[in-house]
This record gives structure tokens, C-alpha cells and sequence, in this order.
């Protein structure tokens, strides 16, 4: 077993661009935006991005770094559309693959099982084929033979997920009431790493919360980044609460003008609440 500790700019120095990218967390709600900044502050490109969307998908699309985006949706939860995201998106700059959340789910068990496919109900008679011409139906080789929606793998070469707490072989633990699918994103990935509020010993992880808190295998993670803060202005959950006030100013100013702040961590710097 060996230490995988390392920086968030060592994290995206094995980024390429041209990859798939699944980022986890879901909404604006835990969020790896430590990473997201240190991917933003480098010249990665042209990405595939596969996300229960929120700022990460926003910034991202703002910054032009987007070929594609697999996605169930894409809100700030207290504020219901990612205004640069729909910036983006309205003027084409990137093309859309949009899932109903219960196939994308699928999508991402499939690639975690190294499977091509999963049959799923959900999908059958909505508009979600018709927007989505390159998805297939599969037929039931049973007596029932009904037909599903073939949703394919959603595979990805890297993932980056933020928790709670990990140590420094890779095991992570979630404490707050939701995994968002974190576990999913590294076992479907080539490559995951994790930021977290705070490195710690493996036998502290289990001290004042249940195994079934220990949301990420090692076997999964390549890298453990510690950044206190590191899911800002995103919720993290019982660590902090969404940043909302940050949130308004990041929905209402100009990507340039916020970026320049964000990125240099001016922002950052404020005492999640």
C-alpha cells in the first residue's frame, strides 16, 4: 500500500485534453471545485465532461473548454439553471448528450461493472430518444420480451470526486446524508482522485462514524489531494453549508471578470459557512 497524497495542479498535470472527464457531487452540492480551479488554471481542452451538473459544468462551458457534456441536468439548486451553462449552450458551443438522471445513473453502473450496456424502463416513449438518436433499444430474451433503453457505459479516463475525510491510500469517507454517486464516478473511471476537507489516519475514519461511511475503496483512487474548502462555494455537508452569497455573484458577473478573482482564490479565502 503506498501514500497517494498529492497537490491539486499534480492531480491535473495527468490530465490530457481530448478526455472523458466525470466530475461528482450533483448540483451544487459537494462539488471538487479545488480541482475544478487547478483544471481551469491549466490549458487542458476539448473535453468530455460527465456530470450531474453545477458550477463545475458552468465554469468549465464558460471558459470554452467543453466538446462535449453527458448530463442529467445542470443547476445551482438555489438558483434553477446554470446561467453560463445556458450561456453556452445556447450559442452551440458544445454538444449535449442530456439523460433522464435515472439512465445516466445506469450509464455510470455499467461502466463500474465494465459492462456496455445496462437495459433501463426509463427513457421508453420520451422525448429523451428522440433528442438522443444515437441511443438503441434492446429487447427482453425472456418470455416477457419487453423492450428497454440500451443505455450505453458512461466510461471516463479520470474522475474527480470531493469527501469529507480520506487517508492517504485512497480510502474516502462521506458524512453527509448523500454519496451523490462519488463512488460510482471512481469505480467507472480509468483514473479517480479525490480531494478532501481533511486527511486523516485510516483508523480515525471509522472512530466516530460507521463503516458504511466509507463511501471510496483505495482500490479506486489514484490520488488523495486534502483541500479544506475545497467543494466552496458548493455545499459540503455537515462541514458547510452552500456559499450563497459567492453563488449570486458567480451567477450575475461575467466569467472573466469572476474568474479572474475565483481562480487567484481570492474568493476561496472566505470562511465557508
Amino acid at each position: 500500500m503506498s501514500d497517494k497524497t498529492m497537490t491539486a495542479d499534480e492531480v491535473v498535470s495527468r490530465l490530457r485534453s481530448g478526455m472523458t472527464l466525470g466530475i461528482g457531487g450533483w448540483g451544487s452540492r459537494r462539488k471538487p471545485m479545488a480541482l475544478v480551479r487547478a483544471l481551469l488554471r491549466s490549458d487542458v481542452t476539448d473535453l468530455t465532461i460527465v456530470s450531474y451538473g453545477g458550477p463545475d459544468v458552468g465554469m468549465l462551458a464558460a471558459a470554452g473548454r467543453i466538446r462535449k457534456l453527458v448530463a442529467a441536468f445542470v443547476t445551482l439548486d438555489s438558483i434553477p439553471l446554470e446561467p453560463h451553462y445556458r450561456a453556452a449552450r445556447e450559442a452551440g458551443a458544445f454538444e449535449l448528450m442530456e439523460l433522464d438522471e435515472a439512465m445516466f445513473m445506469w450509464g455510470l453502473h455499467a461502466a463500474a461493472n465494465r459492462l456496455p450496456f445496462l437495459p433501463v424502463r426509463a427513457g421508453v416513449g420520451s422525448d429523451v430518444m428522440r433528442v438522443n438518436p444515437g441511443l438503441r433499444t434492446v429487447t427482453s430474451p425472456y418470455d416477457d420480451g419487453e423492450t428497454f433503453v440500451a443505455v450505453p457505459a458512461l466510461g471516463m479516463d479520470a474522475a474527480l470526486v470531493h469527501l469529507n475525510r480520506a487517508d492517504r491510500l485512497g480510502n474516502g469517507q462521506c458524512l453527509g446524508p448523500d454519496p451523490y454517486f462519488d463512488d460510482l464516478f471512481c469505480e467507472a473511471a480509468d483514473t479517480a482522485y479525490v480531494s478532501c476537507e481533511r486527511i486523516v489516519d485510516t483508523a480515525e475514519l471509522t472512530k466516530e462514524a460507521p463503516p458504511q461511511s466509507l463511501l471510496v475503496g483505495r482500490h479506486t483512487v489514484t490520488g488523495v489531494v486534502e483541500a479544506p474548502g475545497g467543494a466552496h462555494f458548493t455545499s459540503c455537508a455537515p462541514d458547510y453549508g452552500r456559499d450563497e452569497a459567492v453563488q449570486r455573484e458567480y451567477a450575475t458577473t461575467p466569467w472573466p471578470e469572476f474568474a479572474a478573482r475565483y481562480l487567484g482564490g481570492g474568493l476561496r479565502d472566505r470562511d465557508p459557512e
